[in-house]
């Protein structure tokens, strides 16, 4: 039986870049030591851990002697074989020395959005987890291209969360976690502690990337926030140099910004969250007030009736967004019309639809087994 079989203590925990290196942009080997700790100590409790680490590109930089972020992507690349190396050989040797063996595993989006790769990766994960190993999963940014790269480590985070059915998903960040408002600019900014929906007023408490190392920002954790709620997997922001954060996290203390799914246990099928959290997204489908009542509150399919507009350029079977008249992102699905079909066939119900596309008589925009709502 695999680690991932069952009803394992899985937890994954990602290390901004900002919180992994030091002023000087090497790897800080006394942080990631103290990582290294809570991690040995949830093991002996029975608990296993997946590090999403990211730190390479910022360590690279430092070994190779960039002074600055270099703009070309070649360049871009080889900061990022070289700090790979560099955080490998840390995580190896603060591990070991509690005892514990990692592997490193470096993903691009091609391999989750490949359904054997998928399996693949999660039977990797597994078969490390079962061995009393701690995988080091980051982006392989050395041969990432744009249109196969997560974005930010917090997607990959959460997919990966996703992927081995975590119990739990931890942000070590450098800030607390969601404030009502920039704390930095605001005063009278607090704490959000628990969030049990993302809604457009969360959002917008959201702002940019908030340090020169990183490339995500709130923002980036919200869209995860929303991946592994989708998944019923609770996930934490906080801030990872705080004392046995990842332990706190992990035994339910209260520390950040704790994200609960509303239906704890009730998790969406697994083709469902590699449709949502892995397929590269290819267009947008806007829908009416009645179509996101159908899917959100019934479980219905998603008719041409129901959808207002279209964006972007996408064959039949691509995956694309829902998004509603607030322009909120309500889920992500497997399309069963081209785009160009899609513009004819938008507002128009099935029987209309029948008459010209005989094929389409009974064929919804997007099926309910293949819409992931988030």
């Amino acid at each position: 039986m695999s680690a991932l079989d069952g009803h394992t203590n899985v937890i994954v925990a990602k290390l901004g870049s900002s919180t992994l290196v030091d002023a000087s942009g090497a790897p800080d080997r006394a942080f990631i030591g103290s990582v290294c700790d809570q991690v040995a100590r949830l093991g002996r409790e029975g608990c296993h851990v997946i590090l999403v680490s990211s730190g390479a590109a910022a360590a690279g930089r430092e070994r190779l002697g960039f002074r600055s972020k270099p703009t070309d992507i070649p360049s871009l690349q080889a900061c990022a074989a070289a700090g790979q190396a560099a955080l490998t050989e840390v995580y190896a040797e603060e591990l070991a020395k509690r005892g514990v063996p990692c592997g490193q595993v470096l993903l691009t989006r091609r391999d989750v959005v490949d359904r054997e790769a998928y399996l693949n990766a999660r039977n990797t994960l597994g078969r490390l987890l079962e061995l009393g190993a701690v995988p080091v999963v980051n982006e392989n940014d050395t041969v990432s291209v744009s249109e196969f790269t997560f974005g930010d480590n917090d997607m990959l985070g959460a997919i990966v969360s996703a992927l081995v059915g975590a119990r739990l998903y931890v942000i070590l960040s450098d800030v607390d976690g969601l404030y009502t408002a920039n704390p930095q600019k605001d005063h009278n900014a607090r704490l959000v502690e628990h969030v049990d929906a993302i809604t457009p007023q969360l959002e917008s408490m959201a702002g940019g990337a908030g340090s020169s190392v990183g490339t995500g920002g709130m923002a980036s954790k919200l869209r995860a926030a929303r991946a592994v709620m989708a998944a019923g997997i609770p996930m934490v922001i906080c801030r990872g140099r705080d004392r046995d954060a990842l332990v706190r996290a992990a035994g339910g203390e209260r520390i950040g910004t704790r994200f609960v799914p509303s239906q704890q246990g009730s998790r969406e099928a697994g083709r469902k969250l590699w449709i949502g959290l892995a397929e590269v997204v290819h267009g947008t489908l806007h829908i009416d007030a009645g179509a996101r009542r159908a899917i959100t509150q019934r479980g219905a399919s998603l008719l041409p009736v129901g959808v207002t507009s279209t964006e972007g350029s996408y064959a039949e079977g691509d995956v694309v967004n829902v998004v509603d008249e607030e322009g909120l992102i309500v889920g992500r699905g497997v399309v069963r019309y081209s785009s160009d079909d899609m513009v004819r066939v938008r507002g128009l119900s099935l029987e209309v639809i029948g008459r010209f596309m005989p094929s389409k008589a009974t064929q919804p925009a997007i099926h309910r087994d293949e819409l992931l709502v988030f």
